[in-house]
């Protein structure tokens, strides 16, 4: 099978102009394929040859303006469309389809609970050749308009609203969208409905599951009504689609799907025992993250596969900074930095690494190389700082210009960044080359330096080349009654590169090098403050503040700068004192995954395995005694 290579979809945007998708799928035909019929109405723009993609098990018959085409023509995934004149065109493409059972097109699922059956569609990319005939890629926007013969009990769930005949489902007509963003969903779901602002809203997941969604739905219903407002409050423009509907759908080999009016997520975000609440944190960021992508993704959808930051590191960084907002997950970026950043920092040092926003990505093979740690986690970071440097307010402003002009449409990194511009004074050109055309994470390093009558000043040392605004925050020991604390003095903003020393007066315990995590980077510790750290990690006042501390220390260990076993004996010193069960976790992991199995020499294993033992008994017991109310389920 061919892969699409940005010449060739630039070739393609440039002759076409796709207007309308009229198709009809029959999911009554077998349990290995289904009948796929499709209408494409399209113009050329002048004479030229040109291809649609389509990947079937059979193709019955292609007629163009009423001629018949041999399907013998196609090749691989490609159906040839030659001699094209100028002016409008309809092409019928008639076919036999092949369910998936390995969670692409359309894939089959049957319950082994209860014998019954249930098909969803994942388009990603390129798979949209696997249901329908279609000029596939992101710029070639259309509307769609659906209809799906199902068996009697089955619903048919779509991107909009859908009426029912006879067993056969028709949609309404989308708005303007991406091949990539149709969605299907039918068998006999379990659904629970409901209207916000005027939408429909539903759940839905398959009936064995159905006790289970119903335990957890005003939960999940009250996060997403939570985020559409806050939404609402952050942009401009209004949700852009008929409808809202989560289907929660099983083998799914991503975490959730952004399809237009229909997100699907793996169903075992669907819980069936008692989980922790930050698991439940982890849910409702990825119900955030899917809701953003209705704005960015969906309504303004990348050009290209080269921007996918643009759609993921949006997400991301909204997901997480809306749910803190909105609802009662408060403490959201404390697990973006534990478990995300750590991601991003992974990927962004290896010698695959590459730019948030690469210059070009050659053909759709090498855009799925791209969706890793450093177009999500390391994106949503950059994001974080500019925001932080721009201020909330331009770069909402941006923001909003951007769905302005770009709605229904696409968009490229230039347009973002020129619609950011337009909000603001500064250089956000260079401040994108900076931060997005590069590769690699910067170190920042503190150095305080004795002053006059017992002060210091502080000074930075950068190695790399990004511009920073971080915070340094200054600690001190609690001399009260209960002591065993450190308690934020002062946190001062700087803009890095700095050259000169800012004076910080007396000597804090601890100085902590973007505190808040509002920057991507890796930090380092002056001596005193790393013995304060040691001693006293747990005393420090805000979860967050105490994941950028343990990020640090990973840092250190993984650029073999701190001694593994120095590590562990730090976490297991504080670590049963930790009442953020995501910090936990995370620490958890990097000194069981990293520090015993990678890190250390098979004579130190026994004895760092041993403590770890330990370790996780300590904090087991102040859990059951009451001692640590934050780790319970």
């Amino acid at each position: 099978m061919s892969v699409l290579t940005r010449d060739e979809a630039q070739t393609r945007a440039e002759l076409l102009d796709v207007h309308r998708y009229t198709i009809d799928l029959d999911l009554t035909r077998g349990d290995d394929t289904f009948d796929s019929r499709t209408l494409i109405r399209f113009a050329a723009r002048v004479d030229g040859d040109t291809f649609v993609e389509l990947k079937p098990a059979e193709l019955r018959s292609v007629t163009l303006d009423g001629h018949p085409l041999d399907p013998e023509a196609l090749d691989g995934n490609r159906l040839p469309l030659k001699d094209l004149t100028a002016g409008e065109h309809e092409l019928r493409v008639d076919a036999r389809m092949r369910y998936s059972r390995t969670g692409e097109g359309m894939h089959r699922f049957t319950d082994p609970t209860d014998g019954e059956t249930y098909v969803y569609t994942q388009l990603f990319l390129d798979d949209v050749q696997r249901v329908f005939a279609a000029f596939d890629q992101p710029d070639l926007k259309a509307v769609f308009e659906l209809s799906v013969k199902a068996p009697q009990d089955w619903t048919v769930l779509t991107n909009g609203i859908t009426e029912q005949a006879d067993g056969v489902w028709k949609a309404a007509p989308t708005p303007l969208i991406s091949t990539y963003l149709v969605a299907v969903a039918a068998g006999p779901w379990h659904s629970v409905r409901t209207e916000h602002r005027g939408l429909p809203f539903g759940l839905h997941c398959r009936r064995s599951l159905a006790p289970y969604l119903d335990a957890d739905a005003d939960e999940l219903l009250d996060i997403t009504r939570a985020c559409f407002d806050r939404y609402h409050e952050k942009f401009d423009e209004p949700y852009p689609f008929d409808s809202y509907d989560q289907a929660f759908v099983p083998e799914f080999n991503a975490g959730a799907m952004e399809n237009p009016g229909l997100v699907t997520f793996r169903d075992e975000f669907v819980y069936r025992s008692a989980v922790t609440d930050t698991e439940r944190q982890t849910r409702a960021m990825v119900i955030a993250h899917e809701m953003a992508h209705m704005w960015f993704g969906d309504l303004v959808t990348l050009k290209w596969w080269d921007d996918i930051w643009l759609n993921e590191s949006f997400a991301e960084y909204m997901g997480y900074q809306t749910l803190t907002e909105a609802t009662r997950f408060t403490d959201t970026w404390t697990d973006f930095g534990v478990t995300r950043k750590s991601w991003g920092y992974d990927a962004d040092q290896r010698p695959s690494t590459h730019p948030v926003a690469p210059e070009a990505v050659d053909d759709t093979a090498s855009a799925l190389l791209n969706f890793d740690g450093i177009s999500y986690a390391k994106g949503a970071s950059a994001l974080r700082q500019l925001v932080a440097w721009l201020g909330e307010k331009d770069f909402l402003a941006g923001i909003n210009t951007h769905f302005a002009r770009h709605k229904f449409a696409n968009a490229t990194l230039a347009d973002f960044i020129d619609n950011l511009a337009a909000a603001t004074d500064r250089d956000v050109h260079a401040w994108a080359d900076a931060w997005l055309r590069t590769t690699g994470v910067d170190t920042l390093t503190p150095r305080i330096a004795p002053g006059e009558h017992g002060t210091c000043a502080l000074t930075v040392d950068r190695a790399g080349s990004r511009p920073h605004r971080v915070a340094a925050g200054l600690y001190d020991r609690d001399l009260g009654d209960d002591g065993g604390q450190l308690v934020l003095r002062e946190r001062l903003h700087l803009d890095l590169p700095q050259t000169d020393a800012h004076p910080i007066g007396k000597r804090p315990a601890l100085l902590l090098l973007n505190d808040g995590d509002l920057s991507y980077a890796k930090v380092r510790f002056d001596p005193e403050s790393f013995e304060t750290v040691r001693k006293e990690l747990s005393g420090l006042p805000e979860p967050l503040t105490r994941a950028v501390v343990w990020n640090a220390l990973r840092d250190a260990v993984r650029d073999g700068e701190l001694a593994p076993g120095a590590y562990l004996e730090t976490a297991r010193a504080h670590l049963p004192l930790e009442t953020d069960l995501a910090i936990v976790q995370g620490v958890l992991a990097f000194a069981s995954t990293y520090i015993t199995d990678r890190y250390l020499t098979p004579e130190e294993r026994p004895a760092a395995l041993a403590t770890l033992s330990d370790l996780c008994r300590d904090l087991i017991r102040r859990t059951e005694d009451g001692d640590n109310p934050g780790l319970r389920l």
